[in-house]
C-alpha cells in the first residue's frame, strides 16, 4: 500500500489517498479543538492516544459483528482504513446526563438516565452542528430510512458492547459521539471511538479521563489521556 497525496485534513485528522482507490491513510494530530474550533490548543500525544485507542474499540466492536472501516494501524499514528462516504449525521448515544444536554435539559450533570438516548445531530461546522431528527433527515435526503435503522441498531450495539467492556476497567460510559458511513453499499462504522468523542469517567471516584479536561480547564490532560491507553492496552 503506497502513501500518496493529502486529500483532507480536518480539525483532528489528515487524510491520505493511496494506490488502492477503496483504501485510505488517517493520520492522527495532536491539535486539539472545543466549541466549534473556537478553542483551540495541543495535547501532547493525544494523536498517538486516539489512534491506538480507536484501533482498539474498532477490533472489539469487529470481534461481536459491528462493521467497521478499520483496516490496519501502520504507526503510532496512522491507520488504514476503507474509503467511505461519510453520511453526514453525527450520532450521539447518552447514558448520564452531561454537557451540552445537562444545559439543554436542565438536569444536574452525572443524573442518570432511565435509558440511553439517541440524539442525531447535522454534522456541519458552519451551522454549528444543529440538533436533527428523523424528519429532517428524511425531508433533506441526508439518508435513507433504511440507513438510519442500521444507525440506530448499530449504536445501541455499539454502546452496550462499550460499556460492559470498559466496566471491566473500571471506566463508566457517559456519552460518546459516533459517524457512519456508505461502503460499497452498507452501512459501517467509521470516524474514531476515543477520548476525544467519548466521555470517560472513573468509576470510583468519577474523575474526568477524556476532552473534557481540555474544554473546561481541568488539568492534567495529557495525563487523562494517556490513563484510557493506560488502562486498556498497558501503554
Amino acid at each position: 500500500m503506497k502513501k500518496m497525496e493529502q486529500i483532507y485534513e480536518g480539525k483532528a485528522k489528515k487524510v491520505f489517498a493511496t494506490d488502492d482507490p477503496k483504501i485510505v491513510i488517517v493520520d492522527y494530530k495532536d491539535d486539539a479543538t472545543a466549541f466549534n474550533g473556537l478553542k483551540k490548543g495541543t495535547i501532547a500525544g493525544k494523536g498517538v492516544v486516539n489512534n491506538k485507542v480507536s484501533n482498539h474499540f474498532f477490533r472489539l466492536l469487529e470481534s461481536h459483528g459491528i462493521p467497521t472501516h478499520y483496516v490496519e494501524q501502520l504507526s503510532d499514528r496512522e491507520t488504514a482504513v476503507r474509503r467511505v462516504e461519510i453520511l453526514p449525521v453525527e450520532v450521539i448515544v447518552r447514558n448520564r446526563a452531561a454537557g451540552s444536554f445537562s444545559k439543554r435539559m436542565g438536569v444536574e450533570e452525572g443524573t442518570n438516565l432511565a435509558c440511553p438516548i439517541l440524539e442525531y445531530s447535522y454534522k456541519n461546522d458552519d451551522l454549528g452542528d444543529p440538533f436533527i431528527n428523523s424528519y429532517y433527515i428524511r425531508a433533506l435526503n441526508i439518508a435513507t430510512d433504511e440507513e438510519m435503522e442500521q444507525v440506530k441498531n448499530y449504536s445501541f450495539q455499539i454502546n452496550d458492547i462499550l460499556k460492559s467492556y470498559l466496566d471491566g476497567f473500571g471506566i463508566e460510559l457517559i456519552d460518546f459521539k459516533l459517524e457512519f458511513g456508505r461502503f460499497d453499499g452498507k452501512v459501517i462504522l467509521a470516524d474514531e471511538i476515543s477520548p476525544d468523542t467519548c466521555r470517560f469517567w472513573d468509576k470510583a471516584t468519577g474523575k474526568k479521563l477524556d476532552k473534557d479536561r481540555f474544554r473546561r480547564d481541568l488539568g492534567d490532560v495529557e495525563d487523562a489521556y494517556h490513563e484510557i491507553i493506560s488502562r486498556l492496552m498497558g501503554e
